[in-house]
């Protein structure tokens, strides 16, 4: 009799919890207390309640609770974001001469002397295809944005590097401009075009060595080469990621430095940018992990603005250039090459052929040798996260370098004067 009285007071108490609106979820303790209770009820441990605990129920979930703003808030700054810089982002439809065939049959025994009786067995014909001219078909398409009024437009190396493709920007309004090539980065999937307009909408720069992990950004491109503008949201997932990407055609580069995102980046969103709720550029969208979900890669726009200043300054691009070839250091380094140290650049090439040491090279003439171990530059540490490329690709052409060495069992200090990337490398 004393349990069904208890077991009627915890259902109408439980009732009255839900009268007064108390959100247990947000609360453990409230939970855990009711738990209790019915654990109690059932093991038959007590047949009286703990109305100390019953009152904890309460004082620890107000009743009063405020409206949750936040959700709109957020959701309207996204909103407002995009509808500001979307105009600004353009589709680039890439175009090619490609030859048209023409299908004919041919008989390949006739005229050929065969019995009457064995004829109809070699009566037949044989497909064959003739060039006849050539037509312009569309044959793939990306993302760009415009960055100054008068038509510079940004987007990815790999997106407009057909030197014999034709390329058409398609604004947000429905407007297109023929573009031309201005110029690709030598290293960085990089590249700026052209299109003969003014006035036109453009995106701000901002500054991707002050992007924090978990902030907000946007991605906004041309997905899969035919949904103009598709935007998705996301988070920065990681910073200064190394990568390996390669394209259909099975061209492969190395990519150091990327930040990573769970914004959704699908084929054809290659150029487009990556936008912080200011509504600036943080990031130019490149590559996606392959196999797996909500994993994509952009560089960081600082690249594209230092790709920009030496544009202009000298209307072309140098790389820095120190001539190794090296393998990064890690754990599984060391224990290959039985090495002192678990980070630095251990200067070693794979192929015989190919001297791990460019001969004439910055690194040649400050005395780099093969199996040296360069673990600083400039006092700072190389490591997979500061990689020794990404270090001298922030350098300029002439700078000096210092260099912490170890060599042989001692450490040593070298000096490279870094020089213009020869545009044929030699072996």
């Amino acid at each position: 009799m004393k349990k069904k009285i208890g077991l009627i007071i915890v259902i109408a108490l439980i009732m009255l919890v839900v009268s007064f609106n108390v959100v247990l979820a947000e609360n453990n303790m409230g939970i855990q207390s009711l738990l209790n209770l019915f654990k109690n009820l059932l093991e038959n441990n007590t047949t009286t309640l703990d109305l100390k605990s019953v009152e904890n129920v309460f004082k620890n979930n107000p009743q009063n609770i405020p409206e949750y703003k936040p959700v709109a808030d957020y959701e309207s700054l996204i909103v407002n974001t995009v509808e500001k810089t979307s105009p600004a982002v353009v589709s680039i439809i890439i175009s090619k001469d490609v030859p048209v065939f023409e299908k004919y049959y041919i008989k390949p025994f006739e005229g050929e002397n065969i019995p009457e009786e064995l004829k109809p067995f070699f009566e037949f014909e044989i497909p064959q295809y003739k060039q006849k001219g050539y037509e312009k078909k569309e044959i793939g398409g990306g993302t760009g944005f415009i960055i100054s009024p008068d038509g510079l437009i940004a987007t990815n190396k790999h997106v407009v590097s057909d030197k014999d493709a034709e390329y058409t920007v398609y604004l947000n309004d429905g407007r297109k401009f023929k573009a031309r090539v201005l110029v690709l980065h030598p290293v960085d999937d990089l590249a700026l075009i052209k299109v003969n307009a003014n006035n036109l909408p453009y995106l701000a720069l901002g500054d991707s060595d002050k992007i924090k992990l978990g902030q907000t950004v946007i991605a906004i491109g041309n997905a899969l080469g035919e949904f103009q503008n598709t935007v998705s949201v996301g988070v920065v997932s990681g910073l200064k990621r190394n990568i390996i990407a390669s394209d259909e055609f099975g061209n492969v580069e190395r990519l150091e430095g990327m930040i990573q995102t769970d914004a959704a980046i699908n084929k054809g969103n290659s150029g487009g940018p990556l936008i912080n709720l200011r509504g600036e550029v943080i990031g130019i969208n490149t590559a996606i992990a392959s196999g797996a979900e909500n994993i994509g890669f952009a560089i960081p726009i600082n690249k594209l603005k230092k790709m920009l200043s030496e544009f202009y300054a000298k209307g072309k691009i140098e790389v820095p250039f120190l001539g190794i070839r090296y393998v990064l250091i890690d754990e599984d380094v060391k224990n290959k090459f039985n090495l002192p140290f678990d980070y630095g650049a251990y200067i070693y090439s794979e192929n015989p052929k190919k001297p791990a040491v460019i001969k004439n090279s910055p690194a040649d003439k400050a005395g780099l040798k093969e199996k040296d171990i360069i673990l600083e530059l400039n006092g700072q540490k190389i490591t997979l996260q500061n990689t020794l490329g990404e270090m001298i690709k922030n350098k300029k052409v002439g700078d000096t370098v210092n260099l912490k060495v170890w060599r042989n069992g001692n450490i040593i200090f070298l000096k490279a004067v870094l020089a213009p990337l020869p545009t044929n490398l030699p072996d």
